[in-house]
């Protein structure tokens, strides 16, 4: 019962969420000491979690015909129950995040109903990527909210704004080329160009902070070549995208394998994120990529 549920869950993804509270908020200004995070990375385990299991309650219909082997079709999870857990956890999660851990109640009802929003439609409608990758980016806000003014936050040189924005380019352009390559569809190149771009907006955004931050006077002055450890997490991170769309190209079930560690490189696209506010945190955050990967393999990440 408790797999049903894990994989009903997709709990392989959940510690992307951590990663994406964690660096918003220091992004935000907040001190680690604050017992607030730890409010907030509980409301967005319950958000992320019940958008999850809403998911598959509103995909029962579909699961039943073309993925059975889904818990809710096989019947380890029958479907009241998930409408009711899924639903519970969103409320808590929601009055947890506004409560104890102090985010703004507009911000994170955004977040509540864009994650309802993508639920219900998903299937339907092929622009619901654009409301995935609002999720992550509401999610960043969220968090963000609790230790920042809403016009500080969304000012266009607020860095967890432009943060936020490029991890939801990076989920949008996950999902189109995955899109593409699966269904095996003739795209316009432009359409291929556009959704490569959105994957590699994280490194573009990344390079920029550090090429126009980076006190390039310490290498020459001091001998001290710290300026130089975030080109290391840009590769990694590029390294990662060119891998996996690699892996993506054999088609049929690489594609799934490919996705998976396009999600694991949630983690290492918070760590290009923080990088400019901790050198050591962005380290744990490309170590949590890997064991990712070993988690999917026991719970599947889509």
């Amino acid at each position: 019962m408790l797999r049903a549920w894990l994989e009903l869950a997709r709990i392989s993804n959940l510690p992307t969420v951590w990663t994406n509270v964690t660096a918003a908020w220091l992004l935000a200004g907040g001190p680690w000491w604050d017992a607030r995070l730890a409010w907030l990375l509980l409301a967005g385990s319950l958000l992320y979690t019940a958008g999850m299991i809403l998911n598959d309650v509103a995909d029962a219909g579909h699961d039943r015909l073309h993925k059975k082997e889904r818990p809710i079709p096989t019947g380890r999870i029958p479907l009241a129950s998930a409408w009711i857990v899924g639903g519970a956890m969103m409320v808590l999660g929601m009055i947890l995040a506004t409560g104890p851990g102090g985010a703004n109640g507009r911000v994170t009802l955004a977040l509540a109903a864009a994650i309802l929003f993508y639920d219900l439609y998903h299937k339907p409608w092929p622009g619901a990527v654009w409301v995935m990758g609002a999720c992550r980016v509401l999610l960043y806000a969220m968090a963000a909210s609790a230790v920042t003014t809403w016009s500080d936050m969304i000012s266009l040189s607020n860095d967890v704004l432009v943060a936020a924005l490029a991890l939801g380019a990076y989920i949008v352009g996950l999902t189109q080329v995955a899109r593409m390559e699966a269904k095996g569809a003739v795209v316009k190149p432009w359409q291929v160009g556009f959704a490569r771009t959105l994957l590699f907006a994280p490194a573009i955004v990344a390079t920029g902070y550090w090429l126009s931050r980076a006190n390039w006077k310490l290498i020459s002055l001091l001998g001290d070549l710290t300026p130089l450890a975030p080109a290391v997490f840009i590769l990694i991170f590029i390294g990662l995208v060119l891998h996996a769309s690699r892996v993506m190209k054999r088609g049929g079930p690489a594609i799934g394998e490919a996705v998976g560690l396009l999600l694991a490189g949630i983690a290492i696209v918070d760590a290009l994120a923080v990088m400019q506010v901790s050198l050591s945190l962005a380290c744990m955050f490309v170590g949590i990529a890997p064991l990712l990967r070993l988690w999917q393999r026991w719970i599947a990440a889509t």
